[in-house]
């Protein structure tokens, strides 16, 4: 009887390494469902897509190409991560430029844990008296979710542990790499 082997995909960030947990392929083949779900809930309407910066810009990049929707996109930056863990404080460094009165706007976020970040975008919307308001992640973390906003498109639930990649940092180092990786304890 063969011996299977399989070797664990491993990198290393500075002082810290990490194993693959989520492959290229499956983050790929996952948001062309993501896509396919948002174009059949959207057809026929304008929709107005926000990008959440630095970690959003991949997902937010392949998600977007494949949506075939009357379309915008923008992008906000905020901040709230130092080292491997979430500093509490949510830091707006750019601002916001779109009229979003009555519009459809559909957050893109690279991961959803404690959902500080998201409370604050939802409110800055709603302020801007945004229409619809629609959350697309691509990672979300459920044990560590503390608010009560729906998270209405998700790529992958997963634990509540530090991951890198595909625009996920640890350091600012790490968002280059094409899948999800999460550190080694």
């Amino acid at each position: 009887m063969p011996q299977i082997f399989v070797i664990m995909k491993e990198v290393r960030i500075l002082d810290k390494s990490f194993k693959e947990m989520i492959s290229e392929e499956q983050i790929e083949i996952r948001i062309v469902e993501l896509a396919e779900q948002i174009n059949a809930e959207f057809a026929g309407r304008e929709v107005l897509f926000m990008g959440i910066l630095n970690g959003a810009f991949l997902f937010a990049a392949s998600l977007f190409r494949k949506i075939n929707l009357q379309a915008r996109i923008s992008f906000v930056k905020l901040a709230s991560y130092e080292g491997t863990s979430s500093s509490g404080t949510i830091k707006e460094l750019i601002g916001w430029n779109d009229d979003l009165n009555g519009k459809t706007v559909i957050v893109i976020e690279d991961i959803v844990d404690t959902g500080g970040t998201l409370e604050r975008i939802v409110g800055e919307l709603e302020i801007r008296k945004a229409g619809e308001i629609k959350i697309a992640s691509l990672l979300y973390k459920p044990a560590a979710y503390t608010k009560h906003f729906p998270i209405d498109y998700v790529g992958f639930e997963i634990p509540n542990d530090f991951v890198v990649g595909y625009g996920l940092d640890y350091n600012g180092y790490g968002r280059n790499l094409p899948a999800i990786y999460t550190l080694i304890h």
